[in-house]
């Protein structure tokens, strides 16, 4: 989108808007719905839209039906045209990080799928018709339900679902909640009630958004004190919403108090800060790394902090780039927390490290979204048994930031636990000795070298616990169930009955699948009764006699809820 036409569009919260509202006359409404002011509207969402910081679910509000299809139309075209322009941009530039980012850019764009949401009328085709515009295929879409039984509202509130940007007139502003929506594009007159509750679509907290963003084409938010006054019981002058050059003045001063904390704990910021060149001193970044993560304490605050310097940057994109704000110190900060998290790795670092890599068998990947312990060739996750624990062991003797191969380990070790949990959750008893290997050496009662020693001594015994399953001859998903089954003082031959009837009920669960797990058989209390007793028969024919009533009848109760809590969370177990 050229720079004059974004211009032309007033962004967040803006003193001025292209036409004053509400109590808008004929010719007013004739000024807001103009062609060419929406074509400038729709450029400026299509530049806007894949370039936040947080890319969360959309919403452009218009001040009509027909107007909704219309801007649907044009940002459609424009959304084509853009990529067109991009693509073009990839293909002449020799910038190796600038094709990344645009093709980054791409790639969401080509992610993303559309819809108008607006309510049904009589004749309503006629109407369109007459307008120049089809309602049919986006009707046919708004009553459309996937094969998950799933509509468009179940879409657009699925943060995972590509339905990201929704064009509505008056649906889903009031009484409609979609947390991962985080930004509002707002052209229709609104006030009091509507107004507040139109807010509210945007300003849940969801995963890395903390604030919604809300384009305001008309200024509308002239209205806002106004509106809480009538909404709200008390006469607070608090705004729930921050123009977008005080939100820059809260990212400096973040900014500002980051550095100080660091310094206050011998992490001078400044002193690897340099005009032309921010990461001169590598080592030195790892070095503070190594301070920082040696207190947990101190790790989690320098967490939070650089946590709130990110949102905030990202809650500005991409209007940042415009204002007068020096990123230097922002990169230091976001540089020092990669390190930190295990997500960047300095290029100097020491051969230990290297050597580490090696026998991971992996490739390090440094995307701000992925984890250090990925595989990214095969997919797979990491296989414990490729680690050498006793080189692990040498090399930790020859490490100089020897806080930093213990954050690593204890970050393996989490990675892991979590999946091996979601696997089997019977293996709290890891979870737990983990967490007090961990509160011991916060608690000052172990050093480093005895701290590193007992996490590994852990991390060999999660390698057994992986392995056990070969050793029962079972699979992973027949062990769990085993686990849920057993019950002290079992004999030889009763603990081969449970292994049977553990891998019974689970190859009957997979053979009848699609009969008993149909789609939010959790929510239904009829085929959750036909789980329960499919799970009752089963074990009533092929547990030994030794688990009596009471006994029989708590082990299947805590199958079946094992089962339904799977299928709740959307993990197994589901249509």
């Amino acid at each position: 989108m050229p720079e004059e036409r974004a211009e032309s569009c007033r962004f967040i919260f803006s003193q001025q808007g292209f036409y004053k509202t509400p109590g808008l006359n004929a010719k007013e409404l004739e000024v807001i719905k103009r062609d060419d002011r929406l074509d400038a509207i729709a450029q400026h969402i299509v530049y806007h839209f894949p370039r936040r910081g947080f890319r969360g679910k959309g919403m452009v509000i218009s001040v009509d039906k027909f107007t909704t299809v219309k801007m649907y139309d044009k940002v459609s075209f424009y959304w084509k045209e853009e990529i067109k322009k991009l693509n073009k941009q990839i293909s002449l530039t020799s910038n190796e990080d600038e094709k990344l980012r645009l093709k980054d850019i791409v790639d969401y764009m080509r992610k993303v799928e559309m819809a108008v949401v607006i309510s049904e009328d009589a004749d309503e085709e006629k109407k369109f018709a007459a307008e120049g515009l089809s309602i049919k295929p986006h009707r046919e879409r708004m009553n459309r339900v996937d094969e998950n039984g799933f509509d468009i509202e179940d879409n657009f509130k699925d943060p995972d679902n590509p339905l990201q940007l929704v064009f509505v007139c008056a649906m889903w502003l009031t009484g409609f909640d979609a947390p991962s929506v985080s930004t509002l594009y707002l052209d229709k007159p609104m006030k009091g009630h509507t107004l507040m509750q139109t807010i509210a679509r945007a300003n849940r907290v969801y995963g890395n958004k903390q604030c919604g963003l809300i384009i305001d084409y008309l200024d509308v938010f002239k209205y806002l004190k106004r509106a809480l006054a009538d909404y709200a019981a008390s006469d607070s002058n608090d705004v729930p919403v921050k123009d977008i050059a005080k939100l820059l003045s809260q990212l400096n001063e973040s900014i500002e108090m980051t550095c100080k904390f660091c310094f206050a704990h011998g992490v001078d910021l400044k002193a690897v800060v340099d005009e032309n060149d921010v990461f001169r001193n590598l080592s030195l970044f790892e070095d503070y790394a190594n301070t920082i993560v040696g207190n947990d304490d101190v790790k989690n605050e320098f967490s939070v902090l650089a946590n709130t310097v990110d949102n905030l940057y990202e809650s500005l994109r991409p209007d940042i780039f415009k204002m007068d704000f020096n990123p230097i110190f922002k990169e230091a900060i976001l540089y020092l927390k990669g390190i930190i998290d295990g997500k960047i790795r300095p290029e100097k670092i020491e051969s230990a490290q290297a050597k580490i890599n090696e026998l991971l068998d992996q490739s390090v990947i440094t995307s701000a979204d992925a984890r250090r312990y990925t595989i990214n060739e095969s997919g797979k996750e990491l296989d414990l048994s490729k680690i050498d624990v006793d080189e692990l062991r040498e090399q930790f003797k020859k490490l100089r930031n020897k806080n930093l191969a213990i954050s690593d380990l204890r970050e393996l070790i989490e990675e892991k636990l979590k999946k091996m949990l979601r696997w089997n959750v019977t293996r709290t008893q890891f979870a737990e000795r983990f967490r007090n290997i961990v509160d011991e050496y916060n608690a000052g009662g172990s050093r480093n070298d005895d701290f590193y020693e007992k996490l590994l001594e852990l991390m060999e015994q999660l390698f057994k616990e992986e392995q056990r399953h070969i050793k029962e001859e079972l699979t992973e998903e027949e062990l769990e169930i085993f686990d849920l089954l057993c019950k002290e003082h079992l004999t030889q031959e009763e603990e081969k009955k449970v292994k049977l009837a553990a891998k019974e009920l689970y190859n009957t669960l997979i053979s009848k699948k699609k009969d008993l797990f149909v789609v939010g058989w959790q929510n239904d209390p009829q085929p959750k009764e036909r789980v329960k007793s499919e799970i009752v028969t089963v074990l009533n024919t092929f547990l030994p006699e030794s688990y009596d009533r009471e006994v029989f009848l708590h082990k299947s109760s805590i199958v079946f809820n094992h089962i339904v809590d799977q299928a709740m969370t959307g993990y197994n177990w589901v249509a």
